[in-house]
C-alpha cells in the first residue's frame, strides 16, 4: 500500500509539471539573410590567401551533404588541383572560370552553372571586383589536393553559361501555376534534383514542396519573403537562403525579378497568390 501511495504521488506531480510546462514548437523552416552570414576560409591552411567560405546548410568539414557560399578576390587564380569529392557551382556575382588548366579562359557570369568531378585536374579563376558562388556537395569533407593525386571517377564536367539555359514554362510543367515563372533543370541524382527558377518582375505567389527537405538560395535579383514563421517581410539579397520541411509554404514577391536555386526530392509547386 505504501508503494502504491508513493507511485500515485509521483505520477500526480509528473502530470502537474507537464501541464505547467510550455509546449515547444518545432520550427518547420529556416531563413538566413546574407548580411548575417559568418565567414571563414575554404582552405583554412592558406589563411587570407584562400577564398572565403560560409556554410548555408550542412558542414563542409564533415561527411555530409553541404551547401555553401564561396567568395573570391578580384584576379584570383588557383594552382591546378583536384578535390576528393564532386561539386556543383552556380555564379551569384562576378565572372568565374573553372576548367582544365590548358583550356582557354571562358568566363561565366551570374546564373551560370558548372560541375566539377572528384579527382579531375582543374583550375578556378575569378575576374570581377566582386565574385561570389554557391557551391554544393553531396558528401564531404570538402578537401583540396595536389594534381599528382588525380583520378578518374567516371563523371564528366559541365560548364553551362547563363545564356545557354533552357527555360520551361507553365505550359510545359504542371509544377508551375504562374505565367510569371519559368524553370531550368540542372541536375538529378537518385531522388534529389536541382533547378533554377526565374520569377519575373511583379511576381507575387508561393512556393511549396512535398519534399522532406526543400533548400533555396537566391542567385540574382531581390525577394520579399514571408511565411507563417516569418510574419514580417524580409528583404533578401543574392546569397540569402531559406529551407523547409514537407508542405511548408514560402510567400515570395519580387519587384524587379529574381532567380532562385532549388534543391528538393519530391513534388514542387509554385503558384500565384
Amino acid at each position: 500500500m505504501y508503494k502504491m501511495i508513493l507511485a500515485s504521488t509521483a505520477l500526480f506531480f509528473t502530470q502537474m509539471v507537464l501541464a505547467d510546462s510550455p509546449s515547444k514548437t518545432i520550427k518547420q523552416s529556416e531563413l538566413v539573410v546574407v548580411e548575417d552570414i559568418n565567414w571563414g576560409y575554404l582552405n583554412p591552411l592558406r589563411g587570407d590567401k584562400s577564398p572565403g567560405a560560409a556554410n548555408l546548410w550542412g558542414d563542409r568539414t564533415k561527411n555530409s551533404a553541404t551547401g555553401m557560399l564561396v567568395r573570391f578576390k578580384p584576379g584570383f587564380s588557383s594552382h591546378a588541383h583536384i578535390h576528393n569529392i564532386s561539386y556543383r557551382g552556380i555564379v551569384i556575382k562576378g565572372l568565374m572560370h573553372n576548367d582544365d588548366p590548358n583550356a582557354e579562359m571562358d568566363w561565366m557570369p551570374t546564373g551560370s552553372f558548372w560541375t566539377q568531378p572528384a579527382g579531375q585536374n582543374h583550375i578556378t579563376a575569378a575576374k570581377a571586383e566582386t565574385n561570389l558562388i554557391y557551391l554544393e556537395i553531396d558528401a564531404g569533407p570538402y578537401l583540396v589536393k595536389p594534381s599528382k593525386e588525380q583520378f578518374n571517377n567516371g563523371e564528366h564536367s559541365l560548364n553551362l553559361h547563363a545564356d545557354n539555359m533552357v527555360w520551361l514554362t507553365s505550359d510545359e510543367l504542371t509544377s508551375l501555376d504562374s505565367k510569371k515563372v519559368t524553370l531550368s533543370p540542372l541536375w538529378q541524382k537518385q531522388n534529389q534534383q536541382g533547378v533554377l527558377v526565374k520569377l519575373d518582375a511583379g511576381f507575387n505567389g508561393q512556393l511549396s514542396s512535398e519534399a522532406d527537405s526543400l533548400r533555396a538560395v537566391l542567385i540574382s535579383g531581390e525577394l520579399g519573403y514571408r511565411s507563417v514563421e516569418q510574419s514580417e517581410e524580409k528583404r533578401l539579397e543574392p546569397g540569402s537562403y531559406f529551407s523547409s520541411a514537407a508542405g511548408f509554404k514560402h510567400q515570395l514577391t519580387t519587384k524587379r525579378g529574381a532567380i532562385v536555386y532549388l534543391r528538393f526530392n519530391n513534388k514542387l509547386q509554385i503558384s500565384d497568390q
